[in-house]
């Protein structure tokens, strides 16, 4: 059948239709023959375009219950395809359905495997959200999230958790859950997921008048894995300032953290360099009168052991160790420790300005496993208690020798001695220095013994004889020798032969003592290797500026910065993430484009690594304070270098603090050169962004 429609210029009657089957009607009017030509060729091309891309005629279509009912038939026998065409065919004619068909719409999509239904899923959730996001149903979107992410398309994933929170409903806890728990298996899903969870937690804390209000937040508040989960990939990732807010917010909105929390918070805090912090969580763990979780604890003695060798505080770190040698605790919790709880510190332990994570020392959530591949091993469980490693006995000895800190390595082995504890021995220690050719250092500690009235194995003497020989040093020789001969009667190996001379000494050393090989030798080469002495330094002042950061006296911190750099010092990635967020929570963003110059310097000669938390923060700064040529700069180095850009959050920043910037400026002919170079970065952005 073919419809021409027929309209002229010179006459006033409105064009009428008529259709038979098999025939073609034509409407003339009265005029030329050489106009009316050309209009019916213009409106029959017109008319055959708009009927082959509708294919339904209006007087045609079938009404708006049958396609309803076509939908409706179509999702229950899982005929997506039919029922998606029904569906468009509906929103042609009569626009969006009734919420019940869309979300019924979205939910079967989103029960399909196929990634072009998901995504056909997620395009129509877009379009609804910019025509009328109220007919969005939360659970449906739920669904759709779910299943983006289980098919690891963490992007749309977290745009659908946006698009539920922009509504001002909370996703549910559970479902949210397991959309983390399948995001957090790439690193672009752990950033949005963290994201997510914080700005779930803004949302709903900006809308809290008053503190009964925060019932709104009991399903999240409850759920305390969700939090551990978004911390463990932090520390996976390496997101340090992502792990700070996350845990900032854990305080703010009150969750009563777990055993896992407070393993995973002694990871951030090693990772940030947060010794203060692990120190004020120790005295809360040793107020315990069991540890029931060994495990759990084990990464928290690991990582403050691993922080005090960071700091060369050999001290601090020798006594952690014969702590943990002290500590015989049982698996069974005792009636006093049930109403106790944890302490996890975060920042000044001033409450003005710092944070505070209570945790149930009882409370184990046995569906949430610790990654343990991040452990610095300096911890070991044995039967059931927490007991130091050789690696962590090597490294107090080397970071001991290395500082000239004898006297705390020599205090170590005489409290072991004297309290009998199941460890090393001092002999072991002193044999791995003398293998090692730290020979005046195990002399001195051997010294350090003898006035403690610890005896000694001979075989000891004899080793540290043998190498004073092999080293050709006669004066050290001879000195010892005469130390053997003074205490020889104090020594077993000497009371069946009183008659030893300094000559049957020497035949000893040479002929029928051999020289051993102990473990913790290998353990010593290996960390030998890593060791470092400046390091320690860098730790220190990062600390210091740490501190002067969280308690916001930037001045404070940039002298310390400033001394940092006249010692030769290189400042490390960890030093300009503490100082940007210092910066960025006094919204000192002119200071942090001077410190974005620094940082690039620094990047170009690859003196620090490229960090995407620390350029996302960059990002996020330079758009709250207005810098948009800076915006785009970091924007640009960030897809130089293939780092995933969350325009979502971005966007929404931008619409939120700068929705109608420069609008009207474009129409004005008088613009100062400062002023066109800003409205271009404010349209580069604009466009970037996908912002009309």
């Amino acid at each position: 059948m073919r419809i021409l429609l027929l309209a002229c210029r010179h006459c006033c009657r409105l064009p009428f239709f008529s259709r038979a089957a098999g025939a073609a009607f034509t409407v003339r009017a009265n005029c030329g023959g050489g106009p009316w030509r050309r209009h019916r060729v213009l409106a029959a091309q017109c008319l055959s375009m708009s009927t082959t891309a509708g294919s339904i005629l209006p007087w045609e279509a079938p009404s708006r219950e049958t396609l309803l009912r076509t939908i409706d038939v179509a999702l229950k026998d899982g005929n997506v395809d039919q029922a998606l065409r029904a569906f468009g065919n509906y929103k042609s004619l009569h626009g969006l359905p009734e919420p019940r068909v869309l979300n019924g719409v979205i939910v079967s999509l989103s029960y399909t495997s196929s990634r072009r239904w998901l995504q056909r899923a997620y395009d129509l959730v877009l379009s609804v959200y910019q025509c009328n996001s109220n007919l969005l149903n939360s659970s449906s979107l739920m669904r759709l999230a779910l299943a983006l992410a289980r098919d690891q398309t963490p992007v749309p994933a977290s745009a659908v958790l946006r698009i539920i929170l922009e509504s001002g409903k909370l996703p549910d806890a559970d479902m949210l859950s397991m959309v983390f728990l399948h995001m957090l298996k790439s690193q672009v899903g752990s950033y949005l997921a963290a994201d997510v969870l914080a700005e779930t937690c803004e949302c709903f804390l900006d809308q809290i008048s008053y503190r009964r209000q925060l019932k709104k937040l009991d399903p999240i508040k409850n759920n305390v894995t969700l939090f551990n989960m978004i911390l463990e990939s932090c520390v996976n990732f390496k997101c340090i300032i992502r792990a700070q807010k996350i845990m900032e917010l854990m305080s703010l909105v009150g969750v009563v953290a777990d055993v896992n929390t407070m393993a995973v918070a002694s990871r951030v805090c090693q990772m940030v360099g947060q010794r203060d912090e692990l120190m004020t969580m120790k005295g809360s763990i040793n107020s315990f009168s069991s540890l029931p979780f060994s495990q759990q604890y084990l990464h928290f003695y690991d990582s403050l052991l691993s922080l005090q060798f960071s700091g060369n505080d050999m001290d601090a770190a020798a006594d952690l160790i014969i702590d943990l040698y002290r500590q015989q605790k049982s698996c069974t919790f005792s009636d006093n420790d049930v109403q106790k709880q944890g302490v996890i510190q975060i920042g000044s332990g001033n409450l003005k300005s710092g944070y505070r994570i209570m945790f149930d020392p009882t409370k184990l959530d046995k569906g949430f496993v610790l990654d343990t591949k991040y452990q610095s091993g300096l911890v070991v469980p044995i039967s059931g208690n927490l007991v130091p490693s050789e690696k962590a006995v090597a490294k107090l000895i080397i970071g001991c020798v290395k500082a000239k800190k004898l006297g705390a390595l020599s205090s170590f082995c005489i409290t072991l001695h004297k309290e009998e504890l199941k460890g090393i021995s001092a002999s072991d220690v002193i044999n791995a220095c003398i293998q090692m050719g730290w020979l005046h250092a195990a002399h001195d500690i051997l010294d350090s013994l003898e006035s403690a009235e610890i005896p000694v194995g001979v075989g000891t003497y004899m080793s540290l004889l043998r190498e004073y020989e092999n080293e050709h040093k006669p004066e050290e020789f001879n000195s010892l020798l005469q130390q053997i001969q003074k205490i020889a009667s104090t020594m077993e190996e000497f009371h069946t032969s009183p008659s030893f001379t300094i000559k049957d000494i020497a035949k000893i050393v040479k002929d029928e003592i051999p020289q051993t090989k102990s473990s913790l030798l290998s353990s010593l080469v290996e960390e030998t290797e890593h060791y470092n002495p400046g390091d320690h330094l860098t730790f220190e002042f990062n600390n210091s500026i740490l501190f002067f950061c969280k308690a916001n006296m930037m001045e404070d911190a940039l002298s310390t910065y400033k001394r940092m750099r006249e010692q030769n010092i290189r400042p490390n990635l960890h030093t300009f993430c503490h100082i940007l967020c210092g910066y960025s929570s006094l919204s000192m963003y002119r200071e942090i484009t001077i410190l974005w110059g620094e940082i690039k310097r620094r990047l170009e000669y690859r003196e620090i690594s490229v960090d995407r938390d620390l350029l996302d923060c960059l990002v996020l700064d330079f758009l709250k304070g207005g810098y948009f040529s800076r915006v785009m700069e970091v924007i640009s180095y960030m897809s130089t270098h293939n780092i995933y850009c969350d325009k979502w959050k971005y966007r929404q920043v931008f619409l939120k603090l700068h929705k109608n910037l420069y609008r009207n400026l474009n129409s004005l002919h008088d613009k100062t050169e400062a002023q066109s170079k800003r409205i271009d970065d404010v349209r580069a952005f604009r466009t970037w962004a996908g912002i009309k």
